[in-house]
């Protein structure tokens, strides 16, 4: 009788183990839900809203002139900053190896819209911020739909890209641009890839010569 009334006992405490674990999981799932709700907050959404009112305002195409991007540079980290110098620096540098003046550079952002994509992507009309999602790292990915207004039957079009956002010196910053998969691109892209592209820091060593295994950016 007393071993009936131990195996009794032994299954109540497993079972009581069991719930206590899946509460356990259960609160842990919670506070991280909780967490990622807490590290999407205006804060980080707020330098996409600046960054692309202005993009919507002035349609910058390339790398932004000087008066456009006194504008928007406010709302990019640094490490974009240096890598829009950089990829300027590597255009100079092709120039200089280049002198025809008939040579059209080989830079896959002359054209770009460097925040919203090629083509009709590169004059949206309109943006919208849809949704947020926190990355391995702490920085947030900000999902923008992106709209411009062609007259039917053609318009209007649709597509969205991803902005990474980052904390820096205590404020969110935009780190980079995702163009994302849809009907008309293939494969993701990001900024940082379309400005480095053909080029070895500032020096242009032409997209044959580019090491995979590229140093770190001068």
């Amino acid at each position: 009788m007393n071993q009936f009334k131990r195996g009794d006992d032994c299954m109540k405490y497993q079972r009581c183990i069991v719930l206590l674990l899946f509460v356990t999981l259960l609160a842990l799932g919670r506070a991280t839900s909780q967490s990622q709700a807490r590290v999407q907050p205006k804060g980080a959404t707020a330098p996409v809203v600046s960054l692309y009112t202005q993009v919507v305002a002035v349609h910058p195409i390339g790398i932004p002139k000087p008066p456009d991007m006194r504008g928007i540079a406010p709302y990019l980290s640094q490490g974009l900053l240096h890598r829009i110098d950089l990829a300027k620096a590597c255009q100079a540098d092709f120039s200089r190896q280049n002198p025809k003046p008939d040579l059209k550079p080989a830079f896959g952002w002359l054209e770009l819209g460097l925040f919203s994509g090629d083509d009709e992507q590169a004059s949206p009309t309109a943006f919208q911020v849809e949704h947020t999602q926190l990355e391995k790292g702490g920085s947030v990915r900000a999902y923008v739909k992106l709209t411009y207004n062609e007259p039917p039957p053609y318009g209007p079009w649709i597509w969205h890209v991803a902005a990474v956002v980052m904390q820096e010196n205590g404020r969110y910053v935009v780190d980079d641009v995702i163009y994302l998969r849809d009907e008309r691109r293939s494969t993701e892209e990001q900024l940082s890839e379309r400005l480095s592209a053909g080029c070895e820091g500032p020096r242009w060593v032409g997209f044959s010569n580019q090491r995979n295994d590229k140093k770190p950016e001068e």
